[in-house]
Formats: structure tokens, C-alpha cells, sequence
């Protein structure tokens, strides 16, 4: 769940500022002058859309190291250490990837994330939490969950994803604004600040529209990625993680702030907003693959 919330914390913030800059530049305001010519409106908001989703990609790992606090293992120290660093580049070897990054960050939360621009680039990085709380095989499905992600090239499909929702989520809150200042608000020429308040509205209700969107392809992924871990180590091994989850999740309630993004998933609605399946789903789903 990290990965994600990494990553749309950091699209959000790009595409922020590159809107920011292209007012600044004139190029959005040239664009409204005289009406709204839907084909340059389009192109516009593809460029910004997926610009501002690859930029996000291509800052994955060192947002995801600021963010999280992680700490690269350069030289292997600890026996954790040396066990960490092995498994991964087995795991690795075994998917066909260079071998990640591997970081660990300090949290009392069981946590692991695994990002990165492209295969052969990429971090996986595990709580202090999950290696205190769960035995070596169970972290070891961890492990092979996320190097999964890598593998199946999950960022990438995410950014694709984001990427299209950003643009049309550009393209209607433009639409919509200029619908809005033209005909209730009756402005002839250039626009008028019904045009601002209403595209700023519209956006955030779309944003959220979309977000939906891109946690429904989330979860999708997520059950591809916990089968590639049940071939990576076993389907027992990576069952046995997930109990360990619901374990270590379930009694307790997330912060308010994290909640869409928790993995023990709430109610129907914020289901909706989570990147993960229900941890019951997800085991469901690996003992029918038996």
C-alpha cells in the first residue's frame, strides 16, 4: 500500500506544479482565450496527464526513501541483513530482474512496498515491524509478493493508468468550467472566475471519481502479485503471511489520514478507495489456486 500512496501523494504534487507553471507560462490561459477548442484541450491535458505521471514514476524511488525513511543496504551486516539480501536475489534470479535495491525502514507497522521506474531499477524495502513479527518464511512470501510487483511491472501499469485518469480528469474540469462560466455565468470573452472556482471543484470530485479507478486495477494487481509470490516461495508459505497480516491488523483501527489506504480494508465504501483486496479475499484466493 505504500508504493501507492508514495506514488499518488507525488502525481498529485507534479501535477500541482506543472498546472501552476503552464498559467504561469500562458499556455492554459492562450488555450481558453477565445473559446475552448476541445481538440488542444485534449492534446494539453494528455501531455500534462502523463507527464506528470511519468515524472512521478521516474521520482518513485527516491520519494519512496524520503517519505519512508528507508536505508539501503549497501554492505550486508546483520544476519537479517545477509538473509534479506539473499532471498531477494534469489527470488530475482528466479523472475528474471536485476537485483533490487533492498532497504529497511524503521516502523512498527507490518510493511513492505517494492517500486521503481522499470524492472532492472527498483527498490523493495521491509518495515522493522514485519522483521520482528513474522518468521522467515512467512517474510520471505513477503518478499516474493514484491518482488512480483517488479517482475509483473506493476508501477509501470500503474502509471499508464494514472496517466489517463489525470487527462480526462483535466480535460471534463476544463469542459465543465468553461460550460459553467459561458452559459449560467454568461461571460463572452476570455474567462471569469466561475471558470477557476468551477474547473477547482470539479477536479477534486473527479480526482476522487478516478482514484476509485485506479484502486479497482490496484487490487487486480495485487492478486497477481500474491500468486507470483505463492510460485516464488510457496502458496502455505504466503498464506501464512497473510494470516500474519490479518493477525497483526485486525484488532486494531488505522489513523483516520490512512484508513483509505489500509490493508485489512472497512466498509463497502472505503473498500472502494483501498489498494488492497480484503486479506480474507486474497487468502480465498491462493487456496483456490491449489
Amino acid at each position: 500500500m505504500k508504493r501507492i500512496f508514495y506514488f499518488l501523494m507525488t502525481n498529485i504534487a507534479i501535477m500541482l506544479v506543472l498546472s501552476v507553471t503552464m498559467r504561469i507560462l500562458g499556455v492554459e490561459p492562450y488555450l481558453q482565450a477565445n473559446g475552448l477548442d476541445l481538440s488542444n484541450l485534449l492534446a494539453f491535458a494528455a501531455i500534462m496527464g502523463f507527464g506528470g505521471a511519468f515524472i512521478s514514476l521516474a521520482m518513485s524511488k527516491w520519494t519512496a526513501k524520503r517519505m519512508s525513511g528507508a536505508v539501503v543496504i549497501e554492505e550486508p551486516r546483520t544476519p537479517t541483513e545477509i538473509w534479506l539480501v539473499k532471498t531477494v536475489r534469489a527470488q530475482a534470479d528466479m523472475v528474471g530482474i536485476s537485483m533490487p535495491e533492498v532497504a529497511i525502514f524503521d516502523s512498527p507497522e507490518v510493511n513492505a512496498f517494492a517500486t521503481g521506474m522499470t524492472k532492472n531499477s527498483s527498490l523493495v524495502a521491509v518495515s522493522t515491524g514485519l522483521l520482528n513479527a513474522m518468521s522467515k518464511d512467512e517474510a520471505e512470501a513477503v518478499l516474493a509478493h514484491e518482488v512480483s510487483h517488479v517482475a509483473n511491472g506493476d508501477m509501470v501499469t500503474l502509471t499508464l493508468i494514472q496517466g489517463v485518469v489525470n487527462t480526462f480528469v483535466m480535460f471534463l474540469s476544463r469542459v465543465i468550467g468553461h460550460t459553467v462560466d459561458r452559459i449560467i455565468f454568461k461571460t463572452e470573452r476570455g474567462t471569469g472566475p466561475a471558470f477557476f472556482i468551477t474547473m477547482i471543484v470539479a477536479e477534486l470530485v473527479l480526482g476522487v471519481l478516478a482514484s476509485m479507478i485506479v484502486m479497482w486495477f490496484s487490487r487486480q494487481r495485487e492478486f497477481r502479485a500474491d500468486a507470483g509470490a505463492a510460485k516464488l516461495s510457496s502458496t502455505n508459505k504466503m498464506i501464512a503471511a497473510l494470516e500474519r497480516l490479518k493477525a497483526q491488523h485486525e484488532p486494531s483501527v488505522l489513523p483516520k489520514q490512512m484508513a483509505a489506504f489500509g490493508i485489512s480494508g472497512g466498509g463497502a465504501f472505503s473498500k472502494l478507495f483501498s489498494s488492497h483486496p480484503g486479506l480474507d479475499e486474497r487468502i480465498a484466493a491462493l487456496r483456490g489456486q491449489r
